[in-house]
This record gives structure tokens, C-alpha cells and sequence, in this order.
């Protein structure tokens, strides 16, 4: 069990301001903090309003009343103030004006990623500024340290519950004021700190998986609600092979991602699934699961980590994800430019453009970029990385 000062050390450690969900991680974190010394102010940003975009479900999550009401609650208890504040215009505009763009343009998006990175992150720092606040701190389950000049996000200690591929697009300047209270901690700790400090309901509360602003996780209702007219725009698209061959029709390809299998209506004799969306002519290709198979990739819109740049480095090893859930694969990476090439060792299967691969040394986060492009049915190592092999 990680060892704590008492609940009401003197301030020694500076000013930190904290995200604040209502959650246990982010109180938590906001209580251990407060408890090593920091001065704490508490922060909760309402982000969504779910019932303005005509939503059926109870409000959950970080935006809801009851979430905003526990996270004051803690910093009541605690004698730290707290702070409310309504990011929902610049939040609507970038992150959720993305998700229905991309979608559009036949892409899967990943909101979250491009929340941290470009919503949450300024709008703690420029509230810090205010507040006089020298760090911003969260309740992910990852670290960050200071080596050879470079801020380094690496994995929490919490495999189960690492963050850190959610966290590859923060900046440098970003995260040289970032802490990360939880970063060397297991779940069950937290809940164990939790408990003893009496906050049972935060033990017992339901903790959301979901996009914040889709509770109900039905993405292809949301887009139905925000363009209008848009099932008329794309229906009746076709089902296709790859070699052409019309299979039958689709309701619209934005309501497909690749790698769906569930939900196609279509038989034919074999597991079929989405390996391509092509959006200029509303057609859909289905394959089987070999057909997924990826060899090789380009992803662009990089931002770097343990390394300014890998660009005249070579082929670098690394652990790439393809996607939050996935457990990484070996590739070697290839910078050109504003752009590098992923060789895997082997072909992953669903590269889905729009998401972000998050490459690592070890521990440590390389760097990330979105998805843009894959090639399928290459040799799974290109001869130009079996030369330096």
C-alpha cells in the first residue's frame, strides 16, 4: 500500500489545478495530492450537454449534475475550492464538428485522443494561468518524466489500465506542467485509498466507457441527429468486393467502420467483414478476416515524445497500437518528413484510417500520429527493412 502524509499538510509543493470528473480516479488523485502537499484547486469542465442534441438517455458521465455535485463534494470535504467551468462551445467545435467530418470523409474517429489533445490540456492551462496554478494534474494511469530535454509519457504501472496511448498528442510544453498522481499505482489501490477515507460512494459508482457525449454508445443515431438529411444523402449505397462484385446494398457507408462484422445483413456462405469504406461512391468492400491483414501503414499529424524526431534514425523498432485496445504489435517505423511509414513484423489486422497509431520504446511512448492510409496484402516485412535486418 502506497503510503500518505496527513490529511492536512502544510503547502510545499506549489499550486496544482485538477481535472476533476466525479469519478474515483481523478478524486483521488485531487485527494492524494492534497495530501502530499499541494496546494489543490479542483476543476470540472462540462464539456457536453446531451440532452440539447436530442438524446434519450439519462445524462451519465463526467457531464452529468451528479458527477459535477461528487467532485465538489470532495474538495467541500477537503477545504480546497472548486471551479466549474463550460467548455462546450470550443469542445462542440472542434471535437464533435471532427467525429461527424470524419465519418463523412469514410474515417473512424477517436475523440477522445483529440479531445486531450487539443481541448482539455489548453483549457486546464489557461485556467491554471489565471489561478495562479503551476501544474495541472489528471487521473490517468500513466507517468511523465524529464530525460535529455524531452518530457516522456510512459505507461502506468497498471497494465490493465494504462492511458498512455490516449496521451501520445500532449505537447511538450504541456506536459512539462502535468502530473500524473496515479501513474504508479494499481486500480485496487485506488479503491483501497478510497475506502479508507470513507468515500464509499465513489467505490460503488459505475464507471463510464463510453464517447461522453454518446452515453448510449449508438454513434450511428448521433450522426443522424447532427446532419441533417443525411440518411437521404446516402442510402442505397452498394456492397462490393474487392474485385468489384456487387453483394447487395448498405443503409450509408458512414454507419460502418472497418473491421465490422456484426450487423451487415449480408450472407454469403463465409464471415465477411469491413475492410474498406469509400466514400466517394458510397460503396462499402466486405473480404474475409485474411482481408484485413495490414503489412504496412502512413500515419501523418505526428506528434513526437522520447524524441524530437526519428527522421534520419533509420528503420527504429518499436511496439505499435493501432487502436486503444489493441496489445501492440513489433514494426519498425520509417520517418519521412511530417510522415512515418509502420512496417509490422507480421500483418495486424483492421488498420482503420482515423485512428491513431502510438508507437513505444518499452515503456516509454515514442510518438503517434493518425492514421491516413495501409496497404494490404504486402509482404509482412518490406524488403527495404529486411536489407537492415
Amino acid at each position: 500500500m502506497t503510503q500518505f502524509a496527513s490529511s492536512t499538510p502544510p503547502v510545499t509543493k506549489g499550486r496544482v489545478l485538477v481535472a476533476m470528473s466525479g469519478g474515483i480516479d481523478s478524486s483521488v488523485a485531487a485527494v492524494l495530492l492534497h495530501e502530499q502537499g499541494y496546494e489543490v484547486v479542483g476543476m470540472t469542465m462540462k464539456t457536453w450537454d446531451y440532452a440539447s442534441a436530442g438524446g434519450s438517455k439519462k445524462e451519465t458521465g463526467c457531464c452529468s449534475l451528479d458527477s459535477i455535485n461528487d467532485a465538489r463534494q470532495i474538495a467541500v470535504d477537503l477545504g480546497f475550492p472548486h471551479y466549474i467551468i463550460d467548455i462546450r462551445d470550443e469542445f462542440g467545435d472542434f471535437v464533435i464538428s471532427n467525429f461527424t467530418d470524419e465519418y463523412l470523409a469514410g474515417r473512424t474517429p477517436n475523440p477522445c485522443v483529440l479531445c486531450n489533445t487539443h481541448i482539455k490540456w489548453d483549457a486546464l492551462l489557461r485556467r491554471a494561468d489565471q489561478l495562479g496554478c503551476e501544474f495541472i494534474a489528471t487521473g490517468h494511469y500513466a507517468n511523465v518524466r524529464l530525460e535529455d530535454g524531452r518530457y516522456v509519457v510512459s505507461k502506468g504501472l497498471d497494465q490493465n489500465k494504462d492511458q498512455s496511448y490516449a496521451l501520445w498528442g500532449v505537447s511538450q510544453e504541456s506536459l512539462s506542467r502535468t502530473l500524473f498522481p496515479l501513474g504508479h499505482m494499481r486500480k485496487t489501490e485506488i479503491y483501497d485509498e478510497a475506502r479508507r477515507r470513507g468515500f464509499t460512494e465513489l467505490v460503488n459508482k459505475p464507471e463510464s466507457y463510453e464517447i461522453c457525449f454518446i452515453p448510449d454508445n449508438d454513434y450511428r443515431s448521433f450522426l443522424r441527429r447532427r446532419v441533417p438529411g443525411l440518411e437521404e444523402r446516402v442510402a442505397g449505397g452498394r456492397f462490393v468486393l474487392r474485385d468489384g462484385t456487387f453483394v447487395g446494398n448498405h443503409e450509408g457507408y458512414p454507419f460502418y467502420t472497418i473491421g465490422q462484422r456484426k450487423g451487415l445483413g449480408v450472407a454469403l456462405g463465409f464471415p465477411v467483414y469491413v475492410t474498406e469504406i469509400r466514400p466517394d461512391t458510397n460503396e462499402v468492400v466486405l473480404g474475409n478476416f485474411d482481408d484485413l491483414a495490414s503489412s504496412r501503414t502512413t500515419v501523418g499529424q505526428l506528434n513526437m515524445g522520447k524524441f524530437a524526431s526519428l527522421e534520419g534514425r533509420g528503420l527504429v523498432p518499436s511496439i505499435t497500437k493501432i487502436r486503444y485496445n489493441h496489445d501492440g504489435a513489433p514494426a519498425f517505423l520509417e520517418q519521412i518528413g511530417d510522415k512515418i511509414n509502420i512496417y509490422f513484423e507480421e500483418p495486424v489486422h483492421a488498420v482503420t484510417p482515423g485512428q491513431a497509431a502510438v508507437f513505444y520504446d518499452g515503456q516509454d511512448v515514442l510518438g503517434g500520429g493518425w492514421i491516413e492510409r495501409h496497404t494490404i496484402g504486402e509482404t509482412p516485412v518490406s524488403s527495404a527493412v529486411t536489407a537492415t535486418l
